[in-house]
């Protein structure tokens, strides 16, 4: 089983305890307001998700992690990798993205998870490129992302929800441990 451990968090494969809380983080809408249209998720849309998730984790060898607090175990949202096929034109590329609970902002968790698994991506996966997507509004992402040493790369719209988005990436030979 894939874990990473960084000072204050374990990185994990899903489990079925995470179904509940994933879906409690998924029905704030302040959480959710940058996801697609901004529309909350219930519990079976969450199951659908998780499942979908934990399929590309068997499909490609990488995946979004459950994100849980060392001290408590708490789930606190998720950090990882996927294929953004939300985006054609950027399908074979894989992206890197986090989710965390409300209560958990602010508190440099999302730049944590985000090193460890860009590191992940690059070094144990062997990926020579990851990108970030986020809507252009999106600040707290994107610092983030600039934490991480991504640049912007272009911008481009939601083919579905037609939002503004920017592209930033980062190859391994810019890459800072």
């Amino acid at each position: 089983m894939t874990e990473i451990r960084t000072p204050r968090l374990l990185l994990r494969r899903w489990t079925d305890d995470d179904l509940v809380p994933m879906a409690e983080i998924n029905a704030d809408p302040e959480v959710m307001r940058w996801i697609g249209d901004g529309s909350v998720r219930d519990l079976e849309e969450t199951a659908e998700d998780i499942e979908r998730w934990e399929e590309e984790w068997d499909d490609e060898g990488f995946g979004l992690f459950a994100v849980e607090l060392l001290g408590s175990g708490e789930l606190i949202g998720f950090a990882g990798l996927s294929v953004p096929e939300f985006l054609p034109e950027l399908a074979h590329e894989v992206e890197i993205g986090w989710r965390l609970a409300r209560p958990f902002w602010g508190q440099g968790y999302a730049s944590e998870a985000a090193h460890a698994a860009l590191e992940f991506a690059l070094q144990d996966r062997g990926l020579d490129r990851v990108v970030a997507i986020t809507h252009i509004s999106n600040s707290a992402s994107e610092k983030v992302i600039h934490k991480l040493g991504m640049t912007p790369e272009r911008e481009a719209e939601h083919p579905v929800f037609g939002v503004p988005l920017r592209v930033y990436a980062i190859d391994l030979t810019e890459y800072q441990g």
